[in-house]
């Protein structure tokens, strides 16, 4: 055990790994999954959120590796596709409805009158909830957690779903909050694919260009410091979400459970040293220095958090 490491007397904080933003392999996506069966994860959120070209893996597939991951002792939500914009997306988003083993995470709004009294829901990053009327009139949908959205800072979360009094559903459950701590930030969307314009390719006819990419495809400034992350029709921060050392903060805001997104290199250290430092006591000091080493992308932000750019870094 970590020498500075004390039982904390805290509730223990859920972790969630999100869905996977980029495109991977079918064979890369099936051993990160397999890899972390055995991990601290108490919730794993499957499936393609963000182009609907990409299909290594299908629903049949989604749901036969939810099906192991529960076996495992992990709750699974099935994740919706974040634009509808074929009847095919559609088409997909009615199976999810269909399906009655699994809870369904709502990436845009525009899904949540298919999938609401349907199957369990979970209120995605994505949907625009900035205030606790939001959240009451969204909880009437019978939703049981929301992912807050990813610019929202640490202290108006705690507005929006306070501790001391949490929105509840009609039945009278607590909404659980759950907040990215996390990974690069999912800024935009857009119909037109990105990558595939930087390669000057047809978005129908891309070729899959995006799978080159694990952690999506930097930008940098004319100054030379990176800016933003093409993945697909995904708009990305350059700089990696990391919450770490915000324990004490994401518990008094109301936050139970903590949004990890997957990158390609060193995840599963990632989310052991969330773990020992969230629900063990270690301290932080040090631990994120390591994840360079390990392939991590960064550089770091959290700003967002504290109300700053969110491009911006404090250790402290």
């Amino acid at each position: 055990m970590d020498a500075a490491m004390t039982k904390p007397e805290t509730e223990r904080l859920a972790l969630s790994v999100g869905p996977v933003l980029y495109h991977w392999s079918r064979e890369t996506l099936l051993r990160f999954y397999a890899d972390l069966a055995d991990s601290a994860a108490d919730t794993f959120t499957l499936g393609e959120t963000v182009c609907a070209r990409r299909r290594e893996l299908r629903l049949p597939d989604w749901l036969a590796l939810a099906r192991e991951l529960r076996a495992a002792g992990k709750e699974v939500v099935l994740a919706a596709q974040a634009l509808i914009e074929t009847e095919a997306d559609l088409r997909l988003l009615e199976r999810q409805a269909e399906q009655h083993e699994f809870a369904v995470e709502a990436a845009d709004a525009s899904a949540l009158q298919l999938l609401a009294g349907r199957v369990p829901l979970v209120l995605g990053p994505h949907i625009n909830i900035y205030s606790r009327a939001a959240l009451v009139e969204h909880a009437d949908l019978g939703a049981a957690r929301w992912v807050a959205p990813v610019e929202l800072a640490l202290d108006a979360l705690a507005l929006v779903n306070p501790p001391a009094d949490p929105v509840r559903t009609p039945e009278g459950t607590a909404i659980a909050t759950e907040a990215w701590v996390f990974g690069r930030l999912p800024l935009a969307f857009s119909a037109r694919c990105f990558t595939a314009r930087h390669h000057r390719v047809p978005k129908d006819d891309c070729g899959y260009r995006c799978i080159a990419d694990p952690d999506g495809l930097l930008l940098s400034s004319s100054e030379g410091q990176p800016f933003l992350v093409l993945n697909g029709t995904q708009t990305q921060s350059a700089a990696l979400h990391n919450l770490l050392a915000d324990g004490a903060a994401l518990r008094a805001a109301g936050v139970s459970r903590l949004r990890l997104s997957p990158c390609a290199q060193g995840f599963a250290q990632v989310l052991a040293d969330f773990d020992a430092v969230m629900n063990q006591g270690a301290a932080p000091a040090a631990r994120d220095a390591a994840w360079a080493g390990l392939g991590v992308p960064g550089p770091f932000g959290n700003g967002y958090a504290r109300r700053a750019p969110g491009m911006a870094w404090s250790s402290s």
